[in-house]
């Protein structure tokens, strides 16, 4: 073949550093999921991000890739039957929600998310919040966070933003160089850094942190009809966060605090609650907005969409062993009962298929047997098989030599759907694009002007100290968000970094800037000894 013929054929350049999958493919977007129109909702056959995703969910064994630390609790949720002033069955047909003063069991997970098992609770991280229903429908899994927004808007980022904000595979240390060069190259990521380097990125408890489903759903009701929906737990403790310079003193007296506070204030009938509320939205586009309302890198303004209490939790029973219920919870977005749907959110969409994969490979095929994840009702399916099955999921009286459907041979049967079929109009080309509205600093401004003057500065000193020890680059691009955000903001930062020699190493865990000194002085305060 000639060089021109060559040329010709070829539909995309490669070299000994192009990014390829397990296939050998040249990969042409690691940036966005293949979608319907730069909106979503994405398609199955996105086998970059399958074979990425599903992959990144089998790095580890056998803890969690992410929010291995955990404590989690028992209790209830008590719908209050409305949305605001209207019933809230105008909105959706979940029957968790109908009916006044019914109580639904819940069990509840909260969590650190980058580090290990055994990690301190003090850590600058975002914490999950994860929620399981186990609803007269089935289970139903709200599965968030503390902060409302998240750093990516694409889930095809998620396995990068990961290993970015893990420790370095060389040193087994993080590093927040590693960090602000995702961040930096990222820049949708900036509204969250400006929420995790302030003092809300350590909240001083489990009990007394906000809650997020961050991702936005869909409520269908009884007629079809659907809307756009976001979720918020709020503390009836009220919200208290912490400082770098107070984790640092409470991680010197104990780096379980966060578990020890919770399981101590239930132990004592010190029940914690959160009233649950949500922000409403018609189901389209939002062209009068300036951004789109599908991004979770962005907060629905409160004075155009104003929360509103549908319930409240409590938390009334710890757990009686810490492994077979904290350790093996399960959860997934993908869970949704009757009435609940998805939005064609991408990093909702990607996380729908990551969750539930990898709780298959951590936990096994037949996780949903374990008690603390089977549903609180008759299940029964087709299922065979699989890692430690522990039961047969058979109805009574099914004839037991058939396991598919149909069958006129005493198989199961398909349920009979009484609310209308919700069934939305989906067009457009398939692209591998990000959504048109992505501004992304002014909402990072705007949280930058709400922060009280102690958060700005407790911000600032953080974001100055770790960024003084990365690269020229990247405390340019990371300068460059700031100034665009805000002029305050920026400005400040600039200076703190001019005035601020580099010094030390960015092996230290975020926010600690004094880190790479203890090694020298546990060597230096160390207390000879002879051997024995």
């Amino acid at each position: 073949m000639s060089e021109k013929e060559k040329s010709s054929n070829e539909t995309n350049l490669e070299n000994d550093k192009t990014l390829t999958t397990r296939q050998g493919h040249p990969v042409t977007n690691n940036q966005n999921i293949r979608t319907v129109s730069n909106r979503g909702p994405a398609t199955l056959e996105n086998y970059d991000f399958i074979e990425k995703i599903s992959h990144f969910d089998r790095e580890k064994i056998p803890e969690r890739i992410v929010h291995a630390r955990g404590a989690g609790a028992h209790g209830y949720f008590e719908t209050y039957g409305t949305v605001g002033d209207d019933p809230v069955s105008k909105y959706t047909r979940a029957k968790v929600f109908q009916e006044k003063g019914k109580q639904t069991p819940v069990f509840v997970r909260f969590s650190t998310v980058v580090h290990g098992t055994h990690s301190p609770e003090t850590v600058r991280d975002p914490r999950g919040f994860a929620v399981k229903f186990y609803t007269e429908d089935g289970n139903w899994d709200l599965v968030g966070n503390n902060i409302k927004i998240f750093f990516i808007r694409d889930a095809m980022k998620f396995p990068d933003m990961i290993h970015a904000f893990r420790p370095d595979p060389v040193t087994n240390i993080q590093d927040s160089e590693r960090f602000f060069d995702f961040c930096a190259n990222s820049p949708e990521s900036f509204h969250m850094v400006t929420f995790i380097y302030s003092p809300w990125g350590i909240p001083a408890n489990y009990r007394m942190m906000q809650g997020s489903g961050v991702n936005t759903y869909k409520w269908v009701n009884q007629d079809g009809e659907a809307v756009l929906v976001k979720y918020h737990w709020e503390p009836k403790q009220g919200i208290k966060n912490l400082t770098m310079k107070e984790a640092a003193e409470i991680q010197g007296e104990n780096f379980n605090h966060a578990t020890q506070d919770l399981y101590d204030a239930i132990e004592k009938g010190d029940y914690p609650e959160w009233e649950l509320l949500v922000q409403i939205m018609s189901d389209d586009d939002h062209p009068e907005l300036d951004f789109d309302p599908l991004d979770d890198t962005k907060l629905w303004p409160e004075d155009k969409f104003p929360w509103l209490a549908v319930g409240k939790m409590v938390l009334n029973k710890n757990p009686e062993n810490y492994f077979t219920e904290v350790e093996q919870a399960s959860f997934g977005t993908g869970v949704l009962v009757d009435g609940l749907d998805f939005s064609d959110d991408k990093m909702l969409q990607g996380r729908t298929f990551s969750y539930s994969d990898t709780q298959r490979y951590r936990v096994g095929a037949n996780y949903l047997q374990v008690p603390i994840n089977a549903a609180k009702k008759r299940v029964a399916t087709n299922q065979e098989g699989g890692q430690l099955r522990q039961q047969n999921d058979k109805a009574p009286g099914q004839n037991p030599h058939v396991n598919y459907e149909p069958s006129v041979l005493g198989g199961l049967e398909e349920a009979k759907q009484t609310g209308k079929e919700y069934t939305p109009h989906v067009e457009g080309k398939l692209v591998r694009e990000s959504i048109e509205r992505n501004d992304n600093t002014k909402q990072a401004g705007e949280t930058f002007r709400q922060f009280e003057d102690w958060e700005k500065d407790e911000l600032l000193s953080n974001l100055i100290g770790d960024l003084s020890t990365c690269d020229k680059r990247i405390q340019e691009k990371m300068i460059a968000l700031a100034e665009e955000a805000d002029e305050e903001y920026g400005r400040r930062l600039r200076e703190g970094l001019e005035q601020t020699k580099k010094h030390g190493t960015s092996q230290n865990p975020l926010g600690a800037t004094d880190a790479e000194q203890a090694p020298k002085r546990a060597e230096e305060l160390g207390h000879d000894a002879d051997p024995y």
